[in-house]
């Protein structure tokens, strides 16, 4: 199965007969994909203009082919970021609040450089903070539009960890301020917030239940 949010939301890409409970009793368009990429613009496009369905779900018996005929149709740019703990208060994480929602420090990958070195030179620069790496959590996929290209963004997310809560926010990069917060309190305290970054935090949250 592969995730793509698109406005938001997300366009799912299965096999037949994959089961996606989370989606189940929501408006949702759940269908068979024709077997044409440019077929898939139609769902895009839906996605875009319209908020009428949760979720669009495609469905192909090869599902490596549907993600590949996708991925043909944009131009994949590649980000990294970072969920960080303050390493004396472990349950709190570092959120930032930027053009008018809650995310988490992020920026593209430099040409020379690896996912984790991009990932904690952009949480440094956003935030101030120096922090160590301690595993990669998951991967998120989003598109955008520029002037004449579709993008896809591949976004590689990190935990991390840090021995202050002092900040220096990037201004420059459209961050208005900050919050230090257990996840399951900013869950929803923290609104609006994107759905793909919940996606990251759960994905924090699993990762330590399974250490415990």
């Amino acid at each position: 199965m592969y995730k793509i949010y698109i406005n938001d939301r997300p366009l799912v890409l299965a096999s037949p007969a994959e089961d996606l409970p989370e989606w189940q009793g929501r408006p949702q368009l759940d269908t068979q994909y024709p077997g044409k990429p440019k077929h898939l613009l139609a769902y895009v496009d839906l996605m875009e203009k319209s908020r009428r369905y949760e979720a669009v779900i495609l469905r192909h018996a090869d599902p490596e082919r549907l993600w590949a005929d996708f991925r043909s149709l944009f131009h994949l740019v590649e980000a990294a970021g970072g969920v960080v703990h303050y390493e004396q208060v472990p349950q709190e994480v570092l959120f930032i609040f930027r053009r008018g929602m809650w995310d988490l420090p992020k920026g593209k990958i430099d040409k020379g450089e690896t996912p984790e070195q991009a990932a904690l030179r952009e949480v440094a620069e956003e935030t101030g903070l120096a922090c160590r790496l301690d595993g990669l959590l998951t991967h998120t996929w989003h598109t955008y539009r520029l002037p004449r290209k579709r993008i896809l963004k591949k976004t590689w997310w990190y935990r991390m960890w840090t021995p202050t809560t002092e900040l220096h926010l990037q201004h420059e990069e459209d961050i208005e301020s900050a919050r230090w917060m257990a996840i399951e309190a900013a869950w929803h305290t923290l609104q609006p917030m994107w759905q793909n970054i919940r996606e990251v935090l759960r994905a924090d949250m699993q990762s330590r239940a399974a250490r415990q």
